[in-house]
């Protein structure tokens, strides 16, 4: 049953003649006569009975009418979802509280005529694989993980750099302090039951691990956020780091403290990612957004990783020199 034969049913039935019906679509009337007949004969039954003032429906035509025009209103649908600039722009934020939520809130706020799909996806293979596929239209990752470069057609652009901070309990040897140098965290139990090994926080964390001399750990099963904020701020010898864009609420008797890390200051690499052939209009519009409120990148008396795409960082700074705080060894990416 093709929806040519359908949509000219549905005309010849509105226009209750053959004539007319062949203006509206812009065919002649041996065409409609031909769909027409051509679709009695796939459903096996007479859908007009012809009379000398036109067509009536009959029985049978009345009956599949409406299912007739549901057929058009389906396939109009399913052509407009995929159509450039008439479907939400989708992107992936990995979670509903991190600073890449933010950022496309703020981005809704300027632009509250562009439609949106909001996604959270794991890792960022899942990620890039939705973006080769067409299913999301951008994802907002840490760029390139070490010995897994992004694919040739995947393009990316540092976005927001997000200093790190050090939550507390009111009982940690820390609470006290208005901020800490990185290296005074030496020693300290930082724990991260949501850092999953393979991803690029993980690799994140184990750079900054390595650089700094700290102590990570992930044991235990991770209940999400609420259940670590219990765990701080029940357990003096635990902390947590967390992105300072991080939005999360806990008791007011917890007494969580947020706590600037200085000396470095650990930031967190944000970056767009897309594909390069992707043609939504509002994908371009994002990012212009992000360039004219993203933060100065690399500045001097913060640490990245050493891992982040060095054509990125490049672009992100028009080629100019940048000052940072980094070990000299560099992975291949």
């Amino acid at each position: 049953m093709g929806l040519d034969a359908v949509r000219t049913f549905v005309a010849v039935a509105e226009a209750g003649q053959f004539q007319e019906a062949a203006a509206e679509l812009a065919v002649t009337q041996q065409a409609v006569s031909k769909r027409v007949a051509a679709l009695e004969r796939n459903l096996g039954v007479r859908l007009f009975t012809r009379t000398p003032r036109g067509a009536r429906l009959t029985i049978d035509g009345q009956a599949f009418l409406p299912h007739a025009r549901e057929l058009l209103r389906v396939a109009d649908r399913a052509a407009a979802s995929v159509r450039t600039g008439r479907r939400p722009l989708r992107v992936d934020v990995i979670a509903s509280r991190v600073a890449a939520s933010g950022l496309m809130r703020g981005f809704h706020r300027a632009h509250p005529d562009i439609d949106l799909d909001v996604v959270m996806l794991f890792d960022i293979d899942t990620a890039v694989a939705a973006l080769r596929s067409g299913a999301i239209d951008a994802t907002f990752r840490a760029v390139a993980v070490p010995g897994r470069p992004l694919p040739e057609d995947i393009e990316s652009v540092r976005v927001l750099d997000e200093p790190l901070q050090l939550l507390t309990g009111p009982a940690h040897a820390l609470a006290g302090a208005r901020s800490v140098p990185l290296a005074r965290l030496a020693g300290h139990r930082i724990w991260m039951p949501g850092i999953v090994p393979g991803t690029e926080w993980a690799a994140y964390y184990d750079d900054l691990v390595a650089e700094f001399g700290l102590t990570i750990e992930a044991t235990g099963p991770n209940f999400g956020s609420d259940a670590l904020l219990d765990t701080i701020a029940d357990t003096p010898a635990l902390a947590t780091f967390m992105g300072e864009q991080t939005r999360l609420v806990w008791p007011a008797g917890h007494g969580l403290r947020r706590i600037p890390v200085t000396d470095p200051t650990p930031v967190y690499p944000h970056s767009l990612l897309w594909h390069r052939d992707n043609p939504h209009p509002a994908l371009t519009i994002l990012r212009t957004h992000l360039a004219t409120t993203a933060a100065d990148h690399d500045a001097a008396g913060t640490w990245s990783p050493s891992w982040v795409l060095p054509a990125e960082r490049a672009a992100a700074h028009g080629d100019r020199p940048v000052q940072r705080v980094s070990r000299t060894t560099q992975w291949s990416t």
